[in-house]
């Protein structure tokens, strides 16, 4: 009823602009049940083709041959086919010079065999 009385709600014609108009009204903070569901509402088609995405980049990355990867090994491949255009970008150049300022670390494993 609050919303009805206030003409600044009569123009709105879709959940984007109901969202926007209740916090430049300061109505999220009076409903926050319903701005929350109205927020729910406009995520859910992003959320789901999210899921959907990760789950055929999952049948990809995990083949008969990597069936047995743990599950960290798997998170590490899938970010990377998932985030495929973020990881273009990377030199490849850089990534192995950091690889080869890393430490040995079969030494340091030597070494604590022997304690």
């Amino acid at each position: 009823m609050d919303l009805q009385s206030d003409s600044d709600f009569f123009e709105i014609t879709g959940l984007v602009g109901l969202s926007q108009k209740m916090v430049e009204k300061n109505k999220h903070t009076a409903y926050p049940l319903a701005y929350k569901l109205v927020k729910l509402a406009l995520i859910l088609p992003v959320a789901t083709t999210s899921v959907e995405r990760i789950f055929s980049a999952m049948n990809v990355v995990k083949s008969r041959l990597r069936n047995k990867m743990g599950d960290q090994w798997m998170n590490d491949c899938l970010i990377i086919y998932i985030e495929k255009d973020v990881f273009a970008h990377v030199d490849n150049e850089k990534i192995m010079q950091r690889f080869q300022k890393m430490k040995n670390r079969r030494g340091l494993l030597a070494s604590m065999s022997l304690v």
